[in-house]
Parts: C-alpha cells; structure tokens; sequence
C-alpha cells in the first residue's frame, strides 16, 4: 500500500496523550512539486490565450508602436490629433512626466489594439475566399497568387496551434435552391423516371411552401453561434445515439504495415505512451502549428481541444463529453484487472524506462481479477440506456465510483493485449482478424466511452479505438502519426527491444483499481455482453493492401488519386450487386469555424455513365472516366467550401421537426440508406519522416463497421507511391453482401456477384481496353 501512503501529506492519530501527527517529507515534496507543475501550466495557458488573441499581432509590435508614439511626441509631432493632450488632462492627479508617459502608453494600446481588429478582420476576409480550390491543378491564377502574397504577408509570425481559430469564417448556410438542385442531381442516377418525378415534386413543394421559413430561422442560428451544423450534429449524430457505439461508431486506427518497432509489450506501451503524452503537453502549450492547405491556409483546431482527458457519459436520453483541463494518470487494462498508473513524478513526465517498468509490473501481476471485473467494460459496449441505468444505480457511491472516475478521469484507457497481431504473409486473414480485434476485440478489454483506447499486443503491435463524437478521424490520424515517428524514429530501443535509459526502482507500483458488483451489477453485465457479441460476431472485414500500384502512377495519368479510387469502388458495388446505391465519401469542412464533416455523394451520372462503359467493348472509356474524375473533384471542392447537401438538409429538417412541421421531402431524404459509405485515411499530414527513405516505416491506416446492415463500410489509405490499403466491412447476417451472402448459401462462392478487382490494373483506360 505504498502508494496509500504517498497519496496524503500527513496522518494523524488520536492517543491518550493527544493527537500524533505524522507528516511524510516525500508526500509534501510530491504535493509541492505537482502545485508547482500545475500553475506552470496556468501561466502557459494564459500566455498562449494572449497570444492568439493578439495573432497576427505580438507583444513585440506593441512594445514598437509605443516607441514610435513616445518619439514622435518627444519630436513634438503629435500622431493622436489631440488624443494623448485629452488624455493627459484626464490624469491631472499624476505628477507632469508621469501624465505624459500614462497618456502615451494609454493611447498606443489602444490604437496597437485597433489595429489588431483590422488585421484580424482582414485576415478573415483573406479566408473566405475559396476560388484556389476550384483552379485546375498547375494552373493559378493572378488573383490566387496576389491572395497567398497577402496571405504570407498577413501571417509572417509563426503561429501557435489556435492563432486562427477566431479569424477563421464561419461556415455558410447555402441557399435552398442550390442544395435542392444538387440533390436531385445526385438521385437521379439512381432512380427511374417515375420514382425520380416523384422526388422532383417533392423537392419542388418543399422549397416553394416549406423551406423558406425553415430558411429563415436556419440562418438566424447561423448568426448567433459558430457554426451552424457542428453543435447540432454532436448532438443528433452521436450523443442521442441509443445503440452501442461499438462497431456502429467507434472506429480504430492500425499501426505500421510491416514493422514493429520492439516485440516487447511493456518497452512498446511505454514509448508508446510516452510519445502519446508528449504531443498532449504540446497540445496545452498550443506547440503544435495548425495544419495548413498549400501551406498558408489554416484548418480549424478546436476539435484538438478534447483528445485527451475526455470520457463519453452515458444518459438515458442523451450522453455527455466529460472533458478535464488535466490529469495525471493512464488507466489500464490486462487480464481482467483494472490499474491506475501515474504519468508524473515530482512534477515531471515518466520517461519510458520508468513507464516500461510500471506497465511490466501489471503484466507480472498474478492476482485474479475481482468478481465481475473482468467483463465490466462490456457496459460501454452495449445500449446506452441499460449503461445509464447501471452507472447511476451501481458507480454512484463508495469503492465503485471510485474506480470508475479513476477511469474516466484517465488521460486515455491503455489494453495490454493478451493476443497477437499484425501483417503476417504465412497467415491467410491476419489483417481481417487484427481488425476485428481493434474494432470491438472481446466486446469488454476495451473502454469505448473513452476519447481513445490504447491498444497494445502481446507481440508489440499497437492499434487504437477511438469514440466518435468528440472529434473525427483526421485529428487522431495527427495524434497516430506522431505518436508512431516519434516511438520510432526519436525514443528508439535498445539492442534488446527495452526502453532506453534506467527505470527508478523506488517508483511506487501501478495502484489496483477496486470493486464492489453486487450480483445484479454483474446481470446488467452479461446483459450488455450479450448484445455487444451478437453485434460484433455479425461484423465481417476484409483488409488488404493492394501494391499492384499507388498514387505515383494515378498522379502520372494526370487524375486525382481519391477521385479514381471512389469510381474503382462504384465499378467494384455494380460488379457486386448489378445495381448502383447511394454512396458517402466523407469531406472535412475545417476550412470554416468549428468545422467537422460534409458528405461527397460519389455516385454521379458521370461515375455510373463510366462503369456501364466497362461493359461495352466500343465505349469511349477514357472520356467517361476524365468526366467522372472531374465532376467527383467538383462535389469534393464544394463540400470543402461549405456547399454541400447533406449537412444544410439535416439542420433544416432538425428545424422542421422543433417547430413541428411535416416534410415529407425531409423525412424521404433522411431515411435514404448509405449502402456504401467510404472514407479516406489521412497521411503524412506532420512528415515527420521521409516515406521514401523508409518505405518500409508506411501506416495501415484504420477503418470502421457497416453504416447500413446491408452494406459495405470502406475506409482506404493512399499510402507511399504504390501502395493502397483498404478496410472494408459488411455483415454476415445480410444476404445482400459477398460474405454474407456465402454464409447464407454455401455453394455461392462462385456466384458471378462477387467483386472482381481486374479493373484495378488499368488506371488509365483508354477507349480500345
């Protein structure tokens, strides 16, 4: 009980003789210590807030701007117009030099702060404009080119992390006409002509009886608060979602390809961990520049702010985000147990030695797991209500809740696996399983509520799962891809595999989380084990990497890599299904305030014109696929620029449904399918490395579950010059796909439905192939 005794300053017993106080040197020495670590941190916070508030000023200029104001009145050259003689009047009860010095100081701020205003006010204006995105590629015009010239000019300091985040503009309501008109556009290859006209009548009452008022009080929110959509679909989208998070929103991340930087469990969890708290300490110091497009405009950061120290709450109607400004431990999990380990001592951050040390403590634990702790964290994998019900009737007092804020209170949940897994060629399906593994592993070894569960294998491969709502894939991919350069190319290992540097010894061991489950907290467990297996034995993944080629030979045939792959994955569903469907590509729109997602409808006439083309033996191919390629880059461009479909449709039926209007259009809408919903996998957005010198050091990318029970989830990551990994999910319960349908019936694995990837080795079709 060591670290009992640590956790107090002093104790005191009471004797005949009076009170006995003993007071523990180390314990105030450890208090003083963390006191000191935490106003640092306060007094960084409130430094970096100054700083981005002034940005692109700094204190430098205003200290510049006095100077200049005190020479010119001491030249007798008054640049106020009267201003600073008003203001030294105001100052009568100040001795004369004084007055003089108050008034120019006054009157410098304030004409420093002015400028601020404009600067800051230029700089949005420089930022709404978005014509760079539609030029053709290689080709810039003079008015782009004057725009990144001011642009340069404008933000010549070095900026911190969230120096843009207030000038950034606010993401615009686009107008019902157009969103009407490009919706139809993208049904329409879809439907036939009957079903079509029905939509088009629809559409068309809709936004001459009913949009307009929806219109109106859609951009009056839009004036009041940041951003329009973002708060709306936090909260719709995730927080009210009542079926379990595992696999229907959870998504995870893989590590590298082919290497594993150390077969060591402990040493790779402890560099691991190291590098992961790292980039949090340069995430509260604001160290970390904003990502930026052609290298002078910024995206949004705010969703950086809740990557750590952040645990999703169940309700019975709604869940909340528990954010902490800080904290100081890592919850862990292995063989049933549960541990609370500490990341600092005596105010500084654990190197890895002493992490490594800590963690192999917990693997060399003997000691059983407590009844009903090995299974607890199937709660966070079943239905939320059930989950509320039992945290508010079981966690809500004594040694449970406890334990439980131990965890959601942890900067993040860390597994120590007691499986292997990894890129294998001698094992057929190695991919297939280490996905599965990360996507839901055993339904309780990880805790889904949190911002991101740590996983680390027995052999030393890592991986990730990570909750949704707080913030989408792109900002953990950052968080991955330093975490993985950093383990790799600056911590390093030993000869051995072990943690550089000596671990202290003295270091109190890793506390054991306590438990009190009556027997009907361990029911409502197996009760939520139970919907979370059936979920997570229905889910089916097939993860490959195709090497055949890359982005080098796309790029050379002059077409965008995102682009060919999305008509590659329309020519592959119709090679499947005989038929076309809705289709969802994922678009960031942190080009605006507080920006998250909007979707790119990749099923075009054009894609759909190309595919039916692959059929015909004298189709003009390449033409198709030119169109195809160019009109998908259009939809992505205008979802990026705040001009998409589905996110203006979806906060104009959230406003129909507040003020109890019925739209069927709306309601027809929203209850479309995505029978296939694709997304692509950032990379090398810090290039921390040089790919191309270490080739072999390539991400796996990550992936995530089916959004319709009938369809196919498709993640990929465009990876290196020749080399593309896809991760792609359906469900065995549905006949409607490949391995579903071959569950369902056996002698269907010849059934001509099942994707034939040849296509692939053409990227370039020409007219006769």
């Amino acid at each position: 009980m060591a670290e009992a005794h640590q956790a107090v300053a002093f104790q005191f017993t009471v004797t005949p003789e009076g009170l006995d106080f003993q007071l523990s040197r180390e314990a105030v020495r450890q208090l003083y210590l963390a006191a000191v670590h935490s106003w640092k941190k306060r007094l960084v916070r409130a430094k970096n807030s100054f700083l981005t508030g002034v940005y692109p000023a700094s204190p430098s200029s205003w200290m510049v701007v006095v100077a200049a104001t005190a020479g010119s009145c001491y030249c007798q050259v008054d640049p106020s117009l009267g201003l600073i003689a008003r203001i030294r009047h105001w100052l009568e009860a100040l001795p004369p030099p004084a007055q003089t010095a108050v008034s120019t100081v006054l009157f410098s701020t304030g004409a420093w702060l002015a400028a601020v205003l404009l600067f800051r006010r230029v700089l949005r204006l420089l930022l709404s404009y978005h014509g760079w995105m539609f030029e053709p590629h290689g080709h810039m015009s003079r008015s782009t080119r004057l725009w990144i010239a001011l642009m340069k000019v404008m933000s010549i300091r070095k900026p911190l992390l969230y120096s843009f985040q207030s000038s950034l503009p606010k993401l615009p309501v686009p107008p019902v006409k157009a969103t009407i008109a490009r919706y139809l556009e993208s049904v329409r290859p879809l439907l036939d002509d009957d079903k079509y006209a029905e939509m088009e009548a629809l559409a068309k009452e809709f936004q001459e009886q009913t949009a307009p008022r929806l219109q109106r009080y859609l951009r009056l929110k839009s004036w009041w608060t940041t951003n329009y959509v973002s708060d709306w679909w936090e909260e719709y989208v995730y927080l009210r979602g009542r079926s379990p998070i595992m696999v229907n929103s959870n998504y995870y991340a893989m590590d590298f390809l082919y290497v594993t930087p150390s077969p060591i469990q402990a040493a790779r969890a402890a560099n691991v961990v190291h590098a992961m708290i790292l980039y949090r300490r340069r995430l509260d110091r604001g160290e970390i520049p904003p990502m930026m497009a052609l290298g002078v405009v910024p995206m949004c950061s705010y969703q950086s702010e809740r990557m750590f120290n952040t645990t999703r709450v169940p309700g019975k109607e709604a869940d909340t985000l528990l954010h902490l400004a800080d904290t100081k431990h890592l919850a862990v999990y292995h063989k049933g147990r549960y541990y609370k380990v500490w990341l600092y001592y005596g105010g500084q951050l654990l190197p890895p030695a002493d992490l490594e040390m800590q963690f192999q403590r917990i693997l060399d634990d003997p000691s059983p797991p407590q009844p009903g702790e090995e299974r607890l964290a199937a709660l966070t994998a079943g239905e939320r209500v059930p989950w509320a019900e039992a945290r508010a009737r079981f966690f809500s007092r004594g040694p449970n809740k406890v334990a439980l804020d131990a965890i959601e209170r942890a900067a993040f949940f860390l597994t120590l696996d007691e499986e292997e897994h990894g890129q294998d060629p001698a094992r057929p399906g190695c991919m297939d399983a280490y996905a599965k593994s990360l996507l839901h592993g055993r339904c309780y070894d990880r805790w889904f509520d949190k911002s991101f569960t740590l996983v680390v294998y027995k052999n030393g491969k890592v991986g990730a799962n990570a909750e949704h709502s707080w913030a989408d894939a792109p900002i953990v991919g950052h968080l991955w891809e330093f975490m993985l350069a950093t383990d790799t190319f600056q911590l390093g290992y030993t000869e051995g595999g072990h943690c550089k540097g000596d671990p202290r010894t003295q270091l109190s061991p890793p506390q054991r989380l306590r438990w009190d489950l009556p027997p009907e907290a361990v029911a409502a467990i197996e009760a939520s084990l139970r919907v979370a297996r059936a979920l997570a034995e229905d889910v089916d993944f097939c993860c490959f990497a195709f090497s055949t080629f890359g982005k080098g030979l796309i790029k050379r045939c002059r077409t965008s890599p995102d682009a060919f792959i999305q008509i590659a994955l329309q020519l592959a569903h119709f090679r499947d299904k005989g038929r076309f469907c809705l289709t969802y590509e994922a678009s960031m729109t942190r080009l605006f305030r507080e920006g998250r997602t909007e979707t790119v409808r990749s099923c075009t006439s054009e894609s759909t014109a190309f595919v039916r083309s692959m059929a015909d033996p004298h189709g003009s191919r390449q033409r198709l696929f030119k169109a195809a390629a160019e009109k998908h880059q259009q939809l992505y461009r205008l979802a990026m620029t705040g001009a998409g479909i589905d996110r203006h449709l979806f906060c104009l039926y959230l406003v129909s449904r507040y003020l109890g209007t019925q739209s069927p259009f709306l309601a027809k809408v929203l209850a479309e399918p995505w029978r296939l919903s694709t997304s692509q996998t950032p990379q090398q957005q810090l290039k921390m490395f040089d790919l191309n010198k270490f080739p072999d050091h390539v991400s796996s990318g990550g992936g995530f579950g089916p959004v319709a029970d009938d369809g196919y989830g498709v993640s990929y990551i465009i990876a290196g010059e020749n080399l593309i990994t896809f991760h792609v999910s359906s469900k065995f319960s549905s006949p409607e796909t490949v391995r579903g349908l071959i569950r369902a019936h056996p002698c269907a694995s010849a059934h001509p439905r099942i994707p034939d990837h040849s296509h692939l080795a053409d990227p370039c079709p020409s007219p006769k192939s």
